[in-house]
């Protein structure tokens, strides 16, 4: 997937982050494809925060408690400006096909 186009996603500071007081144990979290989230008595535990998809922010939306938060997007943003990812992204994605250069 051209989230990144190389760039190490271990850089990238977004991964979410679990309030234990706000947490219903509603286990919405724990449908995440990216398998970020590990179950505890206390309810969800971020296990495996690199696994989270730049951007997506599907489990606080549905999050029950709103227990879970992300780190501010205007700041990937900014990395992806200085860093020149949404050009390489779109290379890709032309070279892959899924979109046709204008």
């Amino acid at each position: 997937m051209a989230w990144l186009t190389g760039y190490p996603r271990e850089k990238v500071d977004w991964f979410p982050t679990v309030d234990p007081s706000k947490c219903v144990k509603c286990g919405i979290c724990m449908n995440c494809g990216k398998n970020v989230y590990d179950w505890t008595k206390e309810g969800a535990r971020v296990a495996r925060p690199t696994n989270c998809i730049v951007g997506c922010t599907t489990c606080s939306n549905l999050c029950l408690g709103n227990a879970i938060s992300f780190q501010d997007i205007q700041k990937v943003r900014a990395l992806y400006k200085k860093e020149g990812i949404w050009g390489k992204i779109k290379k890709q994605l032309i070279r892959e096909g899924k979109i046709k250069e204008v």
